[in-house]
């Protein structure tokens, strides 16, 4: 079982909430893009539940942009902020008058950063997608 010390940065509650909830906001909105390529195959599959995907059906919802801008921006902020966070956190330990007490960091605190980088950069590629494909697929 993994235990998480409270003196741990990577452990706080914070910086956990802008990981995961960043790449949660931008999943979310990742479901324009699915709805819409679902939408064509629903002839192709014969299931009349696709067809609730579509312009007029619930995910319709989604395309408006008082939902989609929001969420976008929400999970672009929080994964540019856990970006920074990690990069001033890694400026920190490296400065030279921190040397004495900084502690090297265990094998499961590198992967706890290594997950926030991937969520933050994952998030990004999500918000960045959203951005290019909906105007093409909505024109």
């Amino acid at each position: 079982m993994i235990s998480l010390k409270p003196e741990d940065s990577f452990a706080k509650p914070t910086r956990l909430l802008l990981s995961w909830g960043s790449l949660v906001l931008a999943a979310a909105e990742s479901l324009c893009v699915a709805a819409v390529g679902l939408s064509g195959m629903r002839v192709a599959l014969g299931m009349t539940s696709l067809l609730a995907a579509g312009a007029e059906g619930p995910a319709h919802v989604f395309h408006s942009d008082t939902i989609r801008i929001p969420l976008l921006t929400l999970g672009a902020v929080g994964a540019l902020i856990s970006l920074l966070l990690l990069w001033n956190e890694d400026r920190l330990r490296r400065n030279p008058s921190a040397a004495w007490r900084v502690r090297p960091l265990t094998p499961l605190q590198r992967r706890w950063r290594w997950l926030q980088l991937i969520t933050a950069i994952l998030t990004l590629l999500l918000v960045a997608a959203e951005l290019v494909i909906h105007p093409l697929l909505h024109s």
